[in-house]
């Protein structure tokens, strides 16, 4: 039996050494006591690496780093057994089913947990100094040996401080940018801070009564390390408080509606009386200088096709779709059969750039696609239309909230921000614009069209003459 004396600092590497040196002279777990101390002794350990070569992957590396940490007496001769195997069978490490495999996954999740309350409950106390540098100490106690897994954070964290880490496993030395460890000594005898009282001010501050959960706080902050954090102090009063400054909460809340639940209520009922309030809006920069192109149709239209801005003919004119892309979009809806359908725009202000006495239509922005939104949302809520058609991909970011390119979305249907469905086409406009491929797209605008008055037909006799769409 071959007996391994694992050393308190340099565990891990260690470890690696020993079993490497261990599994290829072909030395079987059963003949490994990894714990050692017997009071006989035992058989020495081979001098070097024998002619078996060992090949692992880089997540064993991993496991075996975080689960060598773990106080569990038979975490290392666990690590060799799943070394051994690995040899004979590839597969094993990656079977999440095995015992073994589930087992080290646990070691090394605990050891995880572990690193991680560390890093958020280590306090630390400022010494005084007469150098550059400040110098500080914190005494932490975590379950298990990670001082050296652990404190690597702390030096890439405080790199410009000088500080000490004492644990029951070990010290860590942070001095002039090099971290050291020692062995494991006694408590350190710390200062007072100054610091600690704003600290706990602080947190006292931040602390919210109505949401206590003492379960899930203990979870989080378990009470085993409240002796050594100074905001723990101010728990129990504030516990004990809770409830009357909850009530304190209540007295303090506003006893009548907010100015905005006027507005609210007075939102308009009728198309006419949302275009007459949309006149004013003062949203964005298009607002004020230019012209609003309210939509057009019938209020009870099953189909409601939304493009994406007034252009110069619809400007000039006041309506909706108007010029040559209004033609081809009429003359499609025509051949695709659409019933009666009420057409409208995601911006209702025509953006262009002056360019001699030509006035050069220019797409909207994010912004102002935002601000307008919320029109186009009261003309749907009104309309209450079976289905919604977006021509473009601004008319389609108005309704969905997606920005996503178009080619992969025309004739698909998608969820509208508010509710309802938008089927997704070309606007006329591109058309107009393609060379190669304006027949075959025109071809795809009236079959989408098609659809689209196919949806909105089955949906009106599903529905009856006038059911309700949420929206």
């Amino acid at each position: 039996m071959i007996q391994i004396d694992l050393p308190v600092l340099g565990r891990a590497k260690a470890w690696r050494e020993a079993a490497r040196c261990l599994a290829s002279h072909g030395i079987a777990p059963e003949e490994v006591d990894w714990q050692g101390g017997t009071l006989f002794g035992g058989d020495p350990i081979p001098d070097a690496d024998g002619p078996r070569d060992l090949r692992v992957p880089k997540s064993f590396v991993q496991l075996s780093g975080s689960v060598i940490c773990h106080t569990d007496p038979e975490a290392p001769a666990l690590l060799y057994q799943a070394l051994w195997r690995h040899q004979n069978d590839r597969r094993s490490l990656g079977n999440p089913a095995d015992p073994l495999t589930r087992r080290l996954d646990r070691l090394a999740k605990a050891v995880g947990r572990d690193i991680h309350k560390m890093h958020a409950f280590v306090r630390f106390r400022e010494f005084p100094t007469d150098g550059a540098r400040r110098r500080f100490a914190a005494w932490f106690e975590p379950d298990h040996r990670i001082v050296e897994a652990a404190t690597p954070f702390f030096a890439r964290r405080f790199a410009d401080m000088d500080w000490i880490i004492a644990t029951p496993f070990g010290t860590a030395r942070f001095s002039d940018g090099q971290l050291d460890f020692d062995l494991p000594g006694p408590r350190p005898d710390l200062p007072e801070d100054a610091s600690e009282v704003l600290w706990t001010t602080y947190f006292t501050h931040i602390f919210n009564p109505a949401r206590v959960k003492v379960g899930a706080m203990k979870s989080e902050m378990p009470v085993k390390y409240w002796k050594n954090l100074p905001e723990t102090r101010s728990i129990p009063a504030m516990l004990q408080d809770a409830e009357a400054r909850v009530q304190r909460m209540r007295d303090a809340l506003p006893t009548e509606p907010p100015k905005r639940a006027a507005r609210i209520a007075a939102m308009p009922a009728t198309l006419d009386q949302t275009r007459a309030v949309a006149e004013t809006c003062s949203g964005c920069d298009l607002c004020a200088p230019r012209r609003m192109v309210w939509g057009e149709g019938p209020t009870d239209a099953p189909l409601m096709i939304v493009g994406e801005a007034p252009g110069d003919h619809e400007d000039q004119q006041a309506r909706p779709f108007v010029g040559p892309a209004g033609q081809l979009l009429r003359a499609a809806m025509a051949e695709a059969g659409c019933p009666p359908a009420y057409l409208t725009n995601a911006v209702k202000h025509f953006k262009f750039s002056q360019r001699g006495k030509q006035r050069l239509h220019q797409s909207p922005t994010r912004g102002e696609i935002d601000h307008c939104r919320w029109w186009l949302d009261q003309e749907r809520r009104l309309i209450r239309p079976r289905l919604t058609v977006a021509l473009g991909v601004s008319a389609a970011f108005a309704l969905t909230g997606r920005r996503a390119a178009l080619t992969s979305r025309r004739g698909t249907l998608e969820p509208a921000i508010r509710g309802g469905d938008v089927l997704i086409t070309w606007h006329p406009a591109a058309i107009l614009r393609a060379r190669s491929r304006s027949e075959e797209m025109r071809a795809e605008l009236a079959a989408d069209l098609s659809r689209a008055a196919g949806l909105a037909k089955e949906r009106m006799a599903a529905q009856g003459v006038r059911g309700a769409t949420s929206l």
